[in-house]
């Protein structure tokens, strides 16, 4: 079982402006935010991040896609690292 808790926090308008278009969208948008920063810097997994939004995981994977985050964030050499590991082992068990 999961509790709430509320917090206040003082915004600048002009900042909120920006977060969202009507001011009773203004928590859900932070939520938003926040939940796709903590991903975006690998504080949590997108199996979390979508649970905290309510989503599928893969949904979560997609609509962050198309927001520039990545699911794969790995550079060419270890991309290439893994895939012939990924061979050694098929060609293993083959």
């Amino acid at each position: 079982m999961t509790t709430r808790q509320q917090i206040s926090v003082a915004l600048d308008e002009n900042f909120l402006s920006f977060v969202a278009k009507k001011r009773k969208d203004i928590p859900e948008r932070l939520k938003e935010l926040s939940i796709l920063e903590l991903y975006r810097r690998k504080e949590i997994s997108s199996g979390k991040a979508a649970e905290l939004l309510g989503m599928e995981r893969f949904e979560f994977v997609r609509y962050a896609s198309r927001l520039g985050i990545p699911f794969f964030d790995m550079s060419k050499e270890e991309l290439e690292r893994d895939l012939k590991a990924a061979k050694r082992i098929y060609e293993r068990i083959k």
